[in-house]
C-alpha cells in the first residue's frame, strides 16, 4: 500500500517573526512511502527540481525523520521505498527542510498506524528542526506563529491572513544555507532593537489581519536578523526597491533566503513579480518569481 504525503512550502521570519513566524505557500513537496518486501532496508528515487542534490541513502532527511517516529515509538523501522517529489527549491528560505522532516514524520506515522496526534508530531519536528517557525506551518498550513509556553511545552496560534494580502517569491538561482545565514547574526543585541522588534512584530500581526497598507509597511522592519544578511543576498536593495515602486506593501527575506518575499495587494502581484525579476535579471541574476496563496490545509495524506 502506498501512501503519499504533500507537505506546503514555508516563508518564516516575514520580517520581525524571527524563529518564531512562518506561514504555508501554495507550493509543495510530495512523499510516497511503500513498505518494502526486498531486502534492502531502504530505496529512495527523487525526481523534480534540484532532484540530483537530494542524498539516496539512510542520511537523507525525510528518512532520518521517518526513522526518529519508530524510535520515538519504540517500534522497528520498517523497510521502505521512498519516491520523492521535489517542487521546493533546496537551500532557498522556503522551507525545503521542513518539508522533509514532516513528509517523513507523518508518513512514518501513517505507517505506524497513527499513534501519535498533531500536536506530538509537531513537537518531535521542532526538535529536529531546532525551532518552529517553518515546521509547523507545514504541517498545519495557514500563518501561525509559536511561543515557549509552561514546562517549555509550545503554544501555536493561527493567525488571521487577509485573502486579498498576497505573497510573491522572488528564488534567484544560487543558495544561501541556513548555517551561513545564521553565522552573521550577533550574539547579542541593544534593548532598543528588542523593542523595536516586539511592536513591529505586534503590529504585523495586526496588519496582516486587518490588510491595513500602512501598518503593513512599517511592521515589516526588523533589526534582529535582516539587516545582517542583507549583504549576502546579491542584488537585495535593487529587488526591494524595485519591489515597493511596483506596489509592493513591503519586502522581506523569507527564512534565512536568498528567496524574496513581498507581500502585496492582489491587483498589484503580477507587476511586483515581473518587477523583481527584470531588476535580477539586470544585474545578471537568473531568478524565478511565483505569486502563490496562503496554503490553509497544511499537510495531507493519500492512500
Amino acid at each position: 500500500m502506498f501512501t503519499t504525503v504533500r507537505v506546503p512550502a514555508t516563508t518564516a521570519n516575514i520580517g520581525p517573526g524571527f524563529d518564531c513566524l512562518g506561514a504555508a505557500l501554495t507550493l509543495y513537496n510530495e512523499f510516497t512511502f511503500n513498505r518494502s518486501t526486498s531486502d534492502r532496508a531502504l530505496t529512495i528515487t527523487v525526481a523534480g527540481i534540484n532532484a540530483e542534490q537530494v542524498g539516496r541513502n539512510a542520511d537523507n532527511l525525510v528518512y532520518q525523520a521517518f526513522s526518529q517516529l519508530f524510535q520515538h515509538i519504540g517500534q522497528a523501522v520498517p523497510p521502505i521505498s521512498l519516491h520523492i517529489q521535489m517542487n521546493v527549491p533546496l537551500s532557498r528560505g522556503l522551507g525545503s527542510s521542513a518539508t522533509a522532516i514532516i513528509g517523513g514524520l507523518v508518513g512514518a506515522n501513517e505507517l505506524a498506524g497513527q499513534p501519535l496526534s498533531q500536536a506530538q508530531l509537531a513537537e518531535l519536528a521542532t526538535v529536529m528542526e531546532g525551532h518552529p517557525d517553518n515546521v509547523v506551518p507545514a504541517l498545519l498550513g495557514g500563518a501561525r506563529i509559536s511561543a515557549v509556553g509552561i514546562e517549555r511545552a509550545w503554544e501555536v496560534a493561527e493567525l488571521v491572513w487577509h485573502p486579498q494580502i498576497v505573497p510573491v517569491v522572488a528564488i534567484p538561482d544560487f543558495e544561501l544555507s541556513t548555517q551561513s545565514a545564521r553565522s552573521v547574526l550577533p550574539e547579542t543585541y541593544s534593548r532598543s532593537d528588542a523593542v523595536f522588534n516586539t511592536s513591529h512584530l505586534a503590529l504585523l500581526l495586526q496588519g496582516l489581519a486587518m490588510n491595513n497598507a500602512d501598518w503593513l509597511k512599517a511592521a515589516l522592519q526588523d533589526k534582529i536578523h535582516q539587516p545582517f544578511r542583507q549583504s549576502l543576498i546579491v542584488g537585495y536593495e535593487a529587488v526591494h526597491a524595485a519591489a515597493i515602486a511596483a506596489g509592493a506593501h513591503g519586502l522581506v527575506i523569507s527564512g534565512a533566503g536568498p528567496t524574496l518575499l513581498a507581500l502585496c495587494p492582489a491587483a498589484r502581484a503580477e507587476a511586483v513579480s515581473h518587477a523583481m525579476l527584470n531588476t535580477w535579471k539586470n544585474i545578471s541574476v537568473n531568478a524565478t518569481t511565483m505569486v502563490l496563496r496562503l496554503d490553509t490545509t497544511g499537510t495531507v495524506v493519500r492512500v
